[in-house]
């Protein structure tokens, strides 16, 4: 089966755009209305990397240190990004995906050469629409000689309109250093300015920030669009990381991850023997407000 640049999917409801060559990323999920242009939910972002959602595999966000230590030995992970000291992301965003199968409205692709670090890991994702809503299905194998921690994750760019709200509880937040990696945890109770349990706007100055007791659910309101996302993800996605550098941005970043910020010198992630896999999943469902 052969690749295609952009692959399209449509319901009648939304329409999803995927780059299987360029880390099976989303470029757009827009929602579907009679009468009216598309509405992006997910649009390229104006950042570092330019899609409307990527994949983040084997860990989520930044490793300081060069590297980690584990089961007693270090192992070396170079920065992977231009501009960035440490290695973010994982490489699963940098690498080509295979098509493996497609209909109008879902596709599978498959990552089998992912490698970056000590790590040789299989993946596989699963983009789904129905009745408008995007589901996404993520998983990799450990292929590496040697037992790993994981994590998984997705980094969506929301569209911030001048009345954007978020609504997402959690019990507790980390705070950061200008390198962007995590100093404390201090209860959610001490930053008011940053709690969203109940629908709130978005912080006036920078923040990128990860939040833990994430219960998997947050509702992106989008007056302006007159249109509300729900997000649903898996309950090994209790963490959920906010971005966003001012409120003069266009965009903004919810993203669903299994793990904080530098975890590799922390805890949270999830060891895989060889041959052992994990998964996790996210579903994004719009309707008109």
């Amino acid at each position: 089966m052969t690749n295609s640049d952009e692959i399209e999917l449509a319901d009648g409801r939304a329409s999803l755009v995927v780059r299987p060559r360029e880390g099976a990323a989303i470029l757009r999920y827009d929602a579907l209305r009679p009468g009216r242009a598309p509405t992006p939910l997910l649009e390229p972002s104006r950042g570092l990397l330019k899609f409307g959602s990527e994949l983040l595999i084997p860990w989520s966000n930044r490793i300081s240190g060069g590297g980690f230590e584990f089961d007693g030995r270090f192992h070396a992970i170079e920065p992977n990004v231009d501009g960035e000291p440490f290695p973010l992301h994982g490489d699963a965003f940098q690498r080509p995906w295979r098509l493996t199968r497609r209909t109008g409205t879902e596709l599978e692709l498959v990552l089998e050469d992912g490698a970056i670090g000590p790590y040789r890991y299989h993946a596989s994702v699963r983009y789904a629409l129905e009745e408008g809503a995007l589901s996404v299905v993520l998983a990799v194998e450990n292929r590496a000689a040697i037992r790993l921690p994981y994590g998984l994750g997705f980094h969506p760019w929301f569209p911030r309109r001048p009345r954007t709200l978020l609504q997402a509880s959690a019990h507790s937040v980390w705070l950061e250093d200008e390198r962007h990696l995590p100093t404390g945890v201090v209860p959610l109770a001490s930053r008011p300015d940053w709690d969203f349990s109940q629908a709130a706007p978005l912080p006036d100055a920078w923040i990128n920030n990860a939040f833990e007791g994430w219960n998997g659910h947050a509702s992106i309101i989008q007056p302006d669009d007159a249109i509300v996302v729900t997000v649903e993800a898996s309950p090994s996605l209790n963490v959920f990381v906010l971005y966003s550098p001012s409120r003069d941005a266009d965009f903004f970043c919810f993203e669903p991850v299994s793990h904080v910020v530098d975890a590799h010198h922390g805890s949270g992630l999830t060891t895989l023997e060889k041959g052992g896999s994990t998964s996790a999943h996210l579903r994004l469902r719009w309707g008109e407000l």
